[in-house]
């Protein structure tokens, strides 16, 4: 219970914070709303606790959410939704075990919560005006690429200490392994960027395409499209009456009204849509390549005996920390997202190692 309490204390903090530096009025008043909600939850809370005669702790922000307010002070709010969204998810999902929660709907309170992130999300924090909608994409993609480098880092490390314990189970000398650790940076970062650039061209081209094709099949239907503005609308919240007026002037005055369907219609996945690919594949070649070099260091400076030994240490220690980032990506906790990444990057290693040693004993 006392988690749940400090857990709703953040978060209303953090929806408190975002509904400060929200320029647009409307999205900061919907965050305020959302610190309202998080407050009774933790009013909730407080009840539970004085009944069992815990006392109320002291409220401090956590590392995570004063980090959070920070990025979205420094890069806009869109660059934290996506991050946020993920976290009340994981709420819902973690009070749909527990009864009381469940009593109280707090677990159908997070779920709407986590649907009311998706939709800010989806329009680009719902920014209005040519601007506004820059920063969002903007902010968009300064998380994109955040999340692929930490992803990026996270592939060189793991798949070069793999190597390396391989490559040294096997008998390698000091040399071999560095030659092959080095070897196993360049191509593995190529790889890499290569991927990505693939990855987010081919998204884009394809987004482009099924755009095409629905404009192409949206001429001659004015009726129907007509109808669709006007749901377009409503779900951004206004009237019947105002959204049926909304679409007559457009259909009557917007030579682009066939556009801006096509772009309603389509959502492009927001993980490519403010994506460049040449920064996407660039920010992936470079931290693929830091990730990579991390089990490297040892060997330049120890002999081959200690310099397997520090390889395991230094690169376990990164693990950990990649882990700790990837917390403000998937709403677990940052233990145990850092242990997770320590115990699977060991088994790998742990794997390849086996390996190298019965195929070093056969050669």
């Amino acid at each position: 219970m006392c988690r749940n309490w400090q857990d709703e204390r953040n978060s209303a903090a953090l929806y408190q914070a975002l509904a400060r530096i929200e320029p647009n009025p409307r999205i900061s008043r919907v965050f305020g709303k959302l610190a309202a909600a998080e407050l009774e939850h933790c009013r909730f809370w407080e009840d539970r606790l004085q009944s069992l005669g815990h006392p109320v702790p002291p409220f401090r922000p956590s590392l995570r959410t004063r980090i959070l307010t920070g990025l979205a002070r420094r890069f806009g709010v869109a660059f934290v939704i996506p991050t946020i969204t993920a976290r009340e998810l994981a709420d819902r999902d973690r009070y749909a075990g527990q009864q009381d929660a469940g009593a109280a709907g707090l677990t159908t309170q997070e779920r709407g919560h986590a649907a009311v992130m998706r939709a800010i999300s989806t329009y680009g924090a719902a920014a209005e005006g040519q601007h506004a909608d820059s920063a969002a994409e903007s902010g968009d993609a300064l998380g994109n690429n955040l999340r692929a480098s930490v992803l990026g880092a996270n592939d060189g490390l793991a798949s070069n200490f793999c190597l390396m314990m391989g490559v040294a189970a096997g008998g390698a000398s000091g040399p071999t392994l560095l030659l092959t650790g080095l070897a196993g940076l360049v191509g593995g970062a190529c790889s890499m960027a290569l991927g990505e650039w693939l990855s987010v061209t081919n998204a884009r081209e394809m987004a482009r395409s099924q755009r095409d094709r629905e404009l192409a099949y949206a001429q001659g239907r004015s009726t129907w499209e007509h109808q669709e503005l006007m749901l377009i609308h409503e779900a951004k919240g206004l009237s019947e009456a105002d959204a049926r007026r909304a679409a007559d002037r457009i259909m009557a005055e917007d030579p682009d009204a066939l556009e801006l369907l096509g772009r309603e219609e389509i959502l492009i996945d927001s993980a490519h849509k403010g994506t460049n690919p040449i920064s996407a594949a660039g920010y992936s070649f470079v931290l693929f390549a830091i990730g990579a070099l991390v089990p490297l260091l040892p060997f330049f400076f120890m002999s081959r005996a200690s310099g397997t030994a520090g390889c395991v240490v230094v690169s376990l220690l990164a693990l950990f920390a990649l882990g700790l980032l990837t917390s403000f990506f998937n709403g677990r906790s940052p233990l145990y997202s850092g242990l997770r990444q320590v115990v699977i990057g060991a088994a790998a290693a742990a794997l390849t190692f086996a390996v190298g040693r019965v195929v070093g004993a056969v050669l």
